[in-house]
């Protein structure tokens, strides 16, 4: 998606003004994904009929309604379903349920359990996880046929909902999670795997549950939104087969490292088992909310700002943030010299390959995009006039307390000061003590979000002039 829009000359900008616009438009995108917002507008009561996006149930052959799921967002969609249903029908229908969250995220619900299922900052499965898993599972299994499963997914959900087949160890998902991510794996690569050696994802969840109807609500974490992908489909068949995995795992080299050889020999056994039977219980996947979504309302903001602004939701995985964080250089570069837009919003989500566990520092893939940017713009001599930030709308960059980095005149004059080298740091993954040296880092706590990253560029011209297009 690239969208533009022009808007009459504008007096120039002070550094300090694209410093916080640049904040307010990035806000804005996480702003208009609100866990909670979003699933409010999609569930709705009005009388005795429960509609959710455009289906619609009869209330009074609801025996009771019970909540499952997973995700960075999962609190407040959660919540969200609390305040839609309202308290009387929600006491009517008997509500309850159990949603797998990030520790940051609990809090107490009136019907629903929110339950820790990994620390703040480790994104990887944990034997929490696998307890509240499989209390998820005795829940939908244990369903009547007349009550209505919702089931509450979004990013995040595949480290927070671990179920390992036989024969896999819990120690051997997180052997994997880790090397793979370490080694700059996709989102998809990843899942794939994971999808392979769970009994709930890859449709897992939706095969155990004996209700007749079952509805996933969905925020998505995935660029172009493959469903069977987001937090690794617990309600969507599996697209991808055990040979899938097997080939994920040989190209990154799984197997000569020795690492979870006892998933291996899983996979090695379930590629000749027959693929899993379809769920008996009627299905409905819905997305509420995505990075697109994100994108679109920061472009409104940006506009209204004065900005003429371009934006760019990517519809697939993207290559490394360091290649990326010089492109949105060089697009900065051309916007201060070039007439037409002056604000660029881009959507996505890059990869990192890490530098060897004995010399790695601390930082995620969005610190990492605005380091490489940050050594292009001195590279370029651009000390002013421009400033970058890439967070993550989930608030979580990596295993660190900030959602990403910005840089601006302000920080090139700090780092100067310093006499700081980023290419050192950008070597060796140590971005987050970088920026938290010269106050760059973006923190914001957990936003009970997650569509991915969001970019803003803005800059300010010498007699800023935008053509309208």
């Amino acid at each position: 998606m690239t969208l533009f829009s022009g808007l009459a000359a504008m007096p120039r900008r002070s550094d300090l003004q694209l410093r916080r616009d640049a904040r307010a438009i990035w806000d804005a995108a996480v702003a208009a994904v609100d866990s909670e917002h979003l699933v409010r507008e999609a569930v709705r009561v009005e009388g005795s009929d429960l509609s959710i996006g455009d289906e619609g149930f009869d209330l009074a052959g609801v025996r009771e309604i019970v909540v499952v799921g997973c995700g960075k967002a999962g609190a407040g969609m959660a919540a969200g379903v609390e305040a839609a249903l309202g308290p009387r029908l929600a006491a009517e229908k008997r509500l309850h349920g159990w949603v797998n969250v990030p520790a940051d995220c609990v809090r107490p619900l009136a019907h629903l359990h929110l339950h820790a299922a990994r620390p703040a900052g480790r994104n990887e499965p944990t034997e929490a996880g696998v307890a509240g898993a499989a209390r998820i599972l005795e829940l939908v299994e244990q369903a009547h046929p007349d009550d209505l499963v919702l089931c509450v997914v979004s990013g995040g959900g595949s480290a927070l909902l671990p179920a390992p087949v036989d024969g896999v160890l819990l120690a051997d998902k997180q052997a994997l999670t880790r090397f793979l991510s370490a080694a700059g794996a996709n989102i998809t690569e990843l899942n794939t795997v994971r999808k392979a050696l769970s009994r709930i994802k890859g449709g897992g969840l939706a095969r155990a549950c004996r209700a007749r109807r079952l509805v996933s609500v969905i925020i998505s974490d995935v660029l172009g939104d493959p469903l069977d992908i987001i937090a690794s489909g617990p309600t969507v068949p599996d697209t991808a087969t055990p040979n899938d995995a097997l080939a994920v795992l040989e190209r990154f080299g799984v197997g000569a490292a020795g690492i979870a050889p006892g998933a291996i020999a899983a996979l090695e056994r379930r590629r000749h088992e027959p693929p899993p039977p379809p769920a008996s219980c009627a299905v409905t996947n819905l997305i509420v909310g995505n990075n697109a979504a994100a994108v679109d309302a920061a472009g409104v903001v940006a506009e209204r700002l004065g900005y003429s602004h371009a934006m760019v939701s990517a519809r697939e995985p993207e290559g490394p943030a360091e290649d990326i964080g010089r492109h949105l250089v060089d697009m900065a570069a051309r916007m201060l010299t070039t007439p037409g837009p002056d604000c660029l919003i881009s959507g996505g989500e890059p990869t990192v390959r890490l530098a060897p566990e004995g010399r790695r520092g601390l930082g995620g893939r969005n610190q990492q995009l605005v380091l490489a940017a940050t050594e292009e713009l001195r590279r370029r001599g651009i000390e002013a006039g421009a400033a970058l930030l890439s967070g993550g709308t989930d608030g979580e960059d990596g295993p660190t307390d900030a959602a990403g980095a910005l840089v601006d005149a302000e920080i090139l004059e700090q780092i100067r000061r310093r006499d700081l080298e980023p290419a050192e740091f950008l070597a060796r993954n140590d971005a987050y003590r970088f920026f938290d040296a010269v106050g760059g880092l973006i923190r914001t706590g957990p936003t009970h979000t997650n569509v991915c990253d969001v970019r803003v560029v803005v800059v300010s011209r010498a007699d800023d002039v935008s053509n309208r297009s």
